[in-house]
């Protein structure tokens, strides 16, 4: 077990301290959400059809916080409800998880079409990217 800056890797691949940091499900599943759904608060995260429990969804959110992928922040309307906010390291995910929803649709026959018309309506990835980063952006400045 590697150690740097408090943060634990497995090994030095980058492929692995990836994994390490990003690399469940339920990580994945929160990005997912805070990237294509907008959500941004735990009750917003506890409420995905996936039905991950308060317990798990707490030491995720805190794990992504601690790497440095999500923030937490205060709501100015309400103090005691926290806001996440993907950081910049954050945003640079999306790119990675976009080819992933792509593998997916070519590749899962179980696809889920909710999400076949926002994989239609892509003709250029880096301006679909750059389209869901403003978005997102958006929708946290209209949270707070």
């Amino acid at each position: 077990m590697l150690e740097t800056n408090n943060l634990k890797f497995r090994s030095k691949c980058p492929l692995s301290c990836s994994l390490d940091i990003f690399g469940d499900k339920w990580s994945l599943l929160i990005l997912r959400d805070m990237i294509f759904e907008k959500k941004n608060t735990f009750k917003d995260f506890i409420s995905s059809e996936e039905k991950i429990a308060s317990n798990i969804l707490a030491s995720r959110l805190k794990n992504l916080e601690k790497f440095g992928l999500i923030s937490k922040n205060s709501s100015i309307k309400n103090k005691k409800t926290k806001i996440y906010k993907l950081t910049d390291s954050g945003l640079g995910l999306i790119p990675a998880l976009l080819e992933i929803v792509i593998w997916s649709k070519k590749n899962n026959k179980l696809f889920n079409l909710k999400n076949q018309t926002i994989l239609d309506s892509i003709k250029n990835n880096q301006k679909f990217i750059e389209k869901l980063q403003h978005e997102y952006l958006e929708s946290f400045n209209k949270a707070l």
